[in-house]
């Protein structure tokens, strides 16, 4: 996306930016919502592939999604997972770099760039999430490569999972949108790694596994011993 839709930040962008995207609630969301097209995709759809002319930047209302690359021998690394009320599909280029899937029955609001530049003088609201949603996806991509780079297993999975929390509306429940094949494509893990370390923080009552994709962290402060 071009920079110059964001030249005029409202103040207040940088207060936004420290609270989760379950909490923003834009006064003119009515207005932003008609301001762009509401899709609906169901599991493992297509959104947008990647080399795909990027036409579109989209909003989660609903469900989550899961931008990713395929690399050239088969492997998949999983870029992020965007929850409701997250911005993705934000390129500085003509195309997209990375496919979007829906990992769930998910509900999307698709914007125009060119509609985008044509809000910018108007709706406010509007440009503030889209500089906050860049300005995270910055920090959340430098985090990751931190996370790839030098973290060991276990603590990936702490780090994940603190994310997690703060991100969804639930607190220290966790219901897991995606399955632990995208968990470990994400963090760069196995499966069977993932489902280890998950077993070695449940019997040491960091964390509480209810079923496979129902989280209680139990110990936060021992979670983020580990993300430290």
């Amino acid at each position: 996306m071009d920079t110059a839709l964001i030249t005029k930040r409202p103040s207040s962008t940088a207060a936004a930016i420290a609270r989760p995207f379950h909490e923003l609630r834009p006064a003119n969301a009515t207005s932003s919502l008609a301001a762009g097209s509401v899709r609906s995709y169901a599991k493992d759809d297509e959104i947008f592939a990647d080399g795909q002319r990027a036409a579109y930047v989209y909003k989660v209302v609903s469900g989550a999604v899961r931008t990713a690359k395929l690399l050239s021998d088969g492997r998949r690394q999983i870029d992020a997972f965007h929850l409701p009320g997250d911005i993705f599909g934000i390129e500085s280029g003509n195309d997209y770099r990375f496919c979007a899937e829906a990992i769930d029955n998910c509900m999307v609001v698709a914007y125009r760039r060119s509609q985008i530049e044509s809000l910018s003088g108007t709706d406010t609201q509007l440009v503030q999430q889209f500089a906050v949603a860049m300005m995270r996806t910055l920090v959340r991509a430098q985090n990751h490569l931190l996370l790839l780079g030098r973290k060991t297993a276990i603590e990936k999975i702490a780090t994940f999972l603190l994310d997690l929390a703060e991100r969804l509306p639930a607190g220290d429940t966790l219901d897991l949108p995606m399955s632990r094949t995208d968990i470990a494509d994400h963090l760069g893990l196995t499966i069977e790694t993932v489902s280890r370390c998950l077993a070695q923080l449940d019997k040491k009552a960091v964390i509480k596994m209810l079923a496979a994709r129902r989280i209680v962290l139990s110990d936060k402060t021992a979670l983020q011993q580990l993300n430290d």
